[in-house]
């Protein structure tokens, strides 16, 4: 079992901490992975001042030098991760295949944001007087507090760091109790590629204490947050007491839409890695199918029958289709969403059960399930369940799946299948998300592309990710300049 200390200046320390905690193996609870210490606000102030201290020279640094650190962790990274890889599976509990696509990516996201180096800057504008030069430089706001979730415990945090840093801002990092390994493993690997100490710090422990003070802490400039609805709005209320900046991504209700000139067997394909991929617990997973009525029948026949084949299983055993949920809470939610869609009345189409024999029996599985018959009124219909549970919902054309489709206060992805163009770039203009995939999956982002939601599935301010990125993590300064004297 691995041990880790709160990283705070550069340096591994027990800081305020007097509880420990564990995370286990959710597909065998019997391992226990890694042992953290239950941080404390006191903690969170600490790496807080030990990020304002180093906010000089880092900031100091040309952002090509910064760069160059970004580039080098990516290159250990990648030397590492089969290790990390494990180690994620081991902790989180999606597949070997998943953890070591998300490594890659993470690898990938600091290689981008270290070329980014070379163009970050501000640009020349023309003046209506000779002789004066006017200009904009971008500059970095200071410390910057990231609180991470759980389901991609790697990339969600690398995918916030790595802006923030090549920038030339502080961070303290506060990941997810039930992940938090990962985010230990980024601090060593930029610690080793040369990161100043005290500009990335990590604080494991509850939300309410580390998180309440980088949201409070009046030397904190902003917080990035990625998790719920309920937590992000309180987050977003404590930085708008004082005006710090936020970026707040939440859940989603995504659906996809399968018009009746579908490719079927293609409709089928995308919508079971959208929904069982990574256990479906992504906010952008397909959690409703909104169906065409002329081919619901067919299009379930083929999906229910296609499901039935997937295994499940431990995520570092081979030929795993789908691990189990990361926690025995996760498990309940899910079970509890199964049973209040029998009870309004939904038709159960397969799964549906806890998974408990043999290899199974302890672990947190569950079958991948297919709800039918769901109306727009069920809990089911409306409700963000975060794992393995689809609801197929059958309507008259594309109206009316549009319709539905926006029928919701969230609005994060949302795909549609279609061979007609037309329809399908009516869908992109008028669906209310923020990312929209035509014939592919709702999971799976570009990291050279912005990232964010709509309504209640984000602040809709900055977004994430890509170019874009670095906007959150600076502000833009305006240079007059008189040289006609």
């Amino acid at each position: 079992m691995k041990e880790y200390l709160q990283f705070i200046g550069g340096q591994s320390i027990r800081g305020e901490a007097s509880v420990t905690f564990q995370t286990k193996n959710p597909a065998d609870t019997r391992e226990a992975v890694a042992s953290y210490l239950q941080g404390t606000a006191g903690d969170a102030a600490a790496a807080i001042h030990a990020a304002s201290n180093a906010f000089a020279g880092w900031s100091g640094m040309t952002s090509i030098a910064r760069g160059r650190i970004l580039s080098k962790a990516s290159q250990l990274i990648e030397a590492r991760k089969s290790e990390l890889a494990q180690l994620l599976t081991r902790e989180e509990g999606k597949t070997l295949g998943e953890s070591t696509g998300e490594v890659q990516r993470t690898a990938d996201i600091f290689r981008f944001f270290g070329g980014l180096s070379y163009t970050l800057g501000g640009q020349t504008i023309p003046h209506d007087l000779p002789g004066n030069l006017l200009y904009t430089v971008r500059q970095p706001l200071g410390v910057f507090g990231l609180i991470t979730p759980w389901n991609f415990p790697i990339a969600i945090p690398a995918w916030k760091l790595a802006p923030a840093l090549v920038s030339g801002n502080c961070v303290v990092l506060k990941p997810a109790s039930q992940a938090p390994a990962m985010a230990f493993e980024l601090a060593r690997v930029l610690a080793e590629a040369g990161l100043p100490a005290g500009v990335l710090n990590v604080v494991s422990g509850d939300g309410r204490s580390v998180g309440g003070e980088l949201a409070s802490n009046a030397k904190v400039a902003g917080v990035s947050f990625t998790g719920s609805y309920g937590v992000g709005r309180q987050v977003y209320k404590q930085l708008a007491e004082r005006m710090a900046r936020a970026q707040m991504e939440m859940g989603g209700k995504n659906p996809t839409i399968v018009l009746a000139d579908a490719d079927l067997d293609l409709a089928v394909n995308l919508v079971i890695r959208a929904a069982f991929g990574l256990t479906g617990q992504a906010c952008t997973a397909t959690s409703r199918v909104i169906v065409d009525e002329k081919v619901a029948a067919a299009f379930t026949e083929k999906l229910v029958a296609k499901v039935a084949r997937l295994k499940v299983g431990p995520g570092l055993e081979a030929g795993v289709d789908m691990g189990p949920a990361v926690n025995a809470q996760e498990l309940a939610g899910n079970l509890e969403h199964v049973a209040a869609a029998k009870a309004e009345g939904a038709t159960l189409l397969c799964g549906g059960n806890a998974l408990t024999e043999g290899e199974l029996a302890h672990g947190y599985f569950m079958e991948p399930t297919i709800f039918g018959n769901v109306k727009p009124s069920m809990r089911l219909a409306r409700e963000e369940v975060f794992g393995p549970v689809l609801a197929i919902m059958a309507v008259d054309g594309f109206e009316s799946a549009l319709a539905l489709a926006n029928s919701l206060d969230v609005g994060l992805s949302a795909s549609i299948v279609t061979r007609d163009v037309q329809k399908a770039m009516q869908y992109s203009e008028r669906i209310e998300a923020g990312v929209v995939k035509i014939n592919q999956i709702s999971t799976g982002l570009a990291l050279q592309a912005p990232f964010g939601g709509v309504k209640q599935s984000s602040t809709d301010t900055f977004r994430e990710q890509g170019a874009n990125a670095v906007d959150f993590y600076t502000r833009q300064k305006t240079v007059y300049l008189d040289y006609s004297a």
